[in-house]
């Protein structure tokens, strides 16, 4: 029997899977781990004794479950991205991975950039602004503040390009995480930009191309003694965890949308055109020749964790009961989610979080409803945006933050969209294993191993009331945002 192995290095865990060729789970592991946020702005990883480290020992886990008869016939690796890793010819990192667009550390950069290539050019080129989700200038962050580093770096790389290299020793990235590595990818053509990847890389090569099926090389015999994964198993280069969960759930043709819930949430579309927006993340997709928008926040599931603290640690069930007393609206309550900056659509690293209309008859319940509100007020603007790009088919809504009845219902009730829960929920790494398996050729590549479970629909007796919130809400920003970009001033190191 073909078994394929998929691991997934997401912001909170690792997790990995062995699947059979239906698409049937056979055994699966996590590991919980955390980002390091050394300074104000800053969230970083160290790949090598976090990212493999935890493939190896997942991999070793799973290999040791495979039952009698199956064969491993080939893995594939996806992490969160796009990030940078840095590293020496002997595929050591030079420092700690920096992370995706909750690492905003390169703001000079971010502007420098833009200002030197022309807003005008990077969006025509690129598809998508400048932004703390961009590569390019982190990059550059690295060559102006630890010049050091950069000099003796030989090669850069996501997370799961990362892994590839240290399974295979093979110097690759996928399509999909170089179309988020701006400016460095030319968007239209499939291909690197040359003449900004040369400005910016500078000495350091650009990686070979492949799509996330596509298999790079073989397992090694150095990683296949660390992982336990025989040498010789066929590895596909894997993408960025949202991607690939996606690809999971079976958002793959245009008009297909995912709206995933985690500590941040992530939203992705497939396109039938290239479209780009300022407000968007134009990116390709995971299948060949395919594009894709998405959108990102900077805050979700974090912001409900920090609450649960500053409340006195009550459980999430109290929290959760509480809050569904509380009628829609919060009584008056507003939230502006931005406790960590906010990515799409106004990305602003110096946005915070603004509490509107609180009062002393307030408590932890209207706090806690006003936070999923908040959060979904967001999301509504971002599906707007989407909507001027592609008409929405269906919405498969995926992640840990569905556990909560109050958050899934308000963000249908706030948005009128039916979400689509599918019965499989083991995300990324699901993914990661069916990318392996039509990399391998053991199923077709239009294979869709999702079914839908559920759905949830919105209640048409709470449009009215959110549509009059929603108003107030999405003039929060304007009105508070020099006040705060003043406070946050204050924040910096």
């Amino acid at each position: 029997m073909d078994v394929l192995l998929g691991i997934d290095m997401g912001t909170g865990s690792t997790k990995g899977v062995l699947v059979d060729a239906s698409g049937t789970v056979l055994a699966s592991e996590v590991i919980a781990h955390a980002m390091n946020l050394p300074r104000p702005g800053w969230a970083e990883v160290d790949a090598d004794a976090l990212w493999w480290h935890e493939v190896c020992e997942i991999s070793t886990a799973l290999m040791a479950r495979l039952g009698p008869g199956g064969v491993l016939a080939g893995m594939c690796v996806s992490g969160v991205g796009p990030c940078l890793v840095l590293c020496d010819d002997d595929l050591r990192p030079l420092r700690p991975a920096i992370l995706y667009g909750i690492d905003t550390r390169a703001s000079v950069e971010i502007d420098a950039l833009t200002a030197e290539l022309g807003e005008h050019s990077i969006l025509d080129q690129a598809g998508t602004l400048l932004s703390s989700q961009a590569v390019g200038p982190k990059l550059e962050w690295v060559r102006r503040h630890e010049p050091e580093v950069f000099e003796r770096a030989r090669g850069w790389y996501g997370s799961n390009s990362y892994i590839a290299a240290k399974l295979t020793g093979e110097y690759v990235m996928d399509h999909h995480t170089a179309s988020q590595c701006d400016p460095l990818y030319a968007i239209r053509e499939f291909g690197w930009n040359r003449q900004w990847a040369q400005r910016i890389c500078g000495h350091l090569p650009l990686p070979r191309l492949v799509w996330p099926s596509d298999v790079v090389g073989t397992v090694s015999p150095a990683a296949a003694a660390a992982t336990g994964v025989p040498a010789g198993t066929p590895v596909a280069a894997g993408t960025v965890d949202a991607y690939s969960e996606a690809f999971s759930v079976g958002v793959r043709r245009p008009g297909d949308q995912m709206m995933m819930y985690g500590s941040t949430m992530f939203l992705v579309q497939i396109t039938d055109e290239y479209h780009s927006d300022p407000m968007l993340w134009a990116t390709v997709g995971v299948d060949q020749q395919s594009r894709a928008i998405a959108a990102g926040t900077s805050t979700a599931g974090s912001l409900i964790g920090w609450l649960q603290t500053i409340t006195g640690g009550a459980s999430f069930d109290d929290l959760t009961a509480e809050a569904q007393l509380v009628p829609p609206g919060s009584e008056g309550l507003l939230m502006l989610p931005y406790f960590a900056g906010e990515r799409t659509p106004v990305f602003d690293p110096q946005a915070r979080g603004v509490v509107a209309g609180l009062t002393l008859r307030h408590g932890r319940g209207h706090l806690f409803r006003a936070a999923y509100e908040g959060i979904s007020f967001g999301i509504r603007q971002i599906l707007e945006l989407f909507d001027n790009a592609q008409p929405c088919i269906r919405t498969v809504a995926v992640g840990g933050g569905l556990r909560s009845p109050v958050w899934s219902q308000t963000l249908s009730d706030i948005t009128g969209r039916t979400q689509l829960v599918p019965a499989q929920a083991m995300g990324a790494s699901y993914g990661d294993a069916l990318l392996a398996a039509i990399g391998v050729g053991v199923v077709p590549p239009e294979t869709d191993w999702a079914t839908i479970a559920r759905e949830m629909t919105p209640d048409p007796h709470n449009r009215d009331r959110y549509d009059e919130l929603y108003g107030t809400w999405c003039e929060l920003y304007p009105a508070t945002r020099d006040q705060v970009h003043r406070l946050a001033a204050d924040d910096r190191p």
